[in-house]
């Protein structure tokens, strides 16, 4: 989910006078607005850069962003307040989240869409991963079922019709013995490294530096990717903010549109561009 949630680093959180995120404050004769956005990973610490260079040219926003290291926290921390907006994760894996937390969180604005990758360092192409083959694979329900699916479409698995999101119990073909290993989506880099093979988010492969190229299957992009695409994700009550939106018009520029073909080509697609 995802994807996949989004400037990636820790730049810290700013409080002044004991008031919190997403308000304006008076600092001499000029009113500054703070807002902080939670992300997973580290590789676009660039692209952030534009978007808050946008944010405090146009709007007069200050954008920070806090870091997080798993797909777990960030929404939790949207939902209590320590942050004002997340951006690293779909539409399907909200969906999950919300219904076991209820319903607290709404998608507001794309970001980017980077296809999950299929790494095996034993084979240069599909046909060639071995039988009985270890491979890794993100253990949340979003990014596994994904997983599963990207497993089917290059051949190797088949899946039981009809299945969303997919888990192991609905694999009802592995003609290659394949042991798939469900780990944590940010310890996919490592297990890539012990077991050989892995299917890697992109921030997390970007973040392990691993050459992307190397990947021998890429999951195939079709009509219905949009659910995949990574969105900013704000509370309920705040899904209609002024100061919200224009944070999101701050990260779809043109400029972010350049720097993304120029660093990631077809790896980190703006969403807000794809039909």
């Amino acid at each position: 989910m995802v994807s996949k949630a989004i400037t990636y680093g820790i730049i810290g959180v700013v409080a002044v006078g004991g008031i919190g995120f997403g308000v304006s404050y008076v600092a001499g004769n000029k009113t500054e607005k703070v807002v902080t956005v939670g992300i997973v990973g580290t590789a676009d610490n660039d692209l952030w850069k534009i978007a808050a260079d946008t944010a405090k040219e146009k709007y007069n926003i200050t954008l920070k962003t806090k870091q997080f290291t798993d797909y777990n926290q960030p929404n939790i921390a949207l939902k209590n307040g320590s942050i004002d907006l997340n951006a690293y994760q779909n539409q399907v894996f909200l969906t999950n989240w919300n219904k076991a937390n209820g319903h607290a969180l709404k998608l507001i604005g794309r970001t980017v869409f980077t296809p999950l990758r299929f790494y095996d360092k034993n084979a240069s192409k599909v046909s060639e991963v071995k039988d009985g083959q270890t491979i890794a694979v993100p253990n949340d329900a979003t990014n596994e079922g994904r997983a599963l699916q990207l497993l089917q479409s290059a051949g190797l698995i088949k899946i039981k019709a009809g299945v969303d999101l997919p888990t192991l119990k609905d694999i009802v073909e592995n003609k290659k013995h394949l042991v798939i290993k469900e780990v944590a989506a940010d310890q996919t880099p490592a297990a890539y490294k012990s077991a050989g093979a892995a299917v890697i988010n992109t921030n997390f492969a970007k973040d392990a530096k691993i050459d992307l190229q190397s990947a021998i299957y890429v999951e195939p992009v079709t009509s219905t990717s949009n659910k995949w695409y990574i969105q900013f994700a704000a509370t309920n009550k705040n899904v209609n903010k002024k100061l919200y939106k224009e944070v999101v018009k701050s990260f779809q520029t043109a400029k972010a549109e350049k720097w993304l073909e120029k660093t990631w080509g077809d790896a980190e697609q703006p969403a807000w561009t794809l039909k």
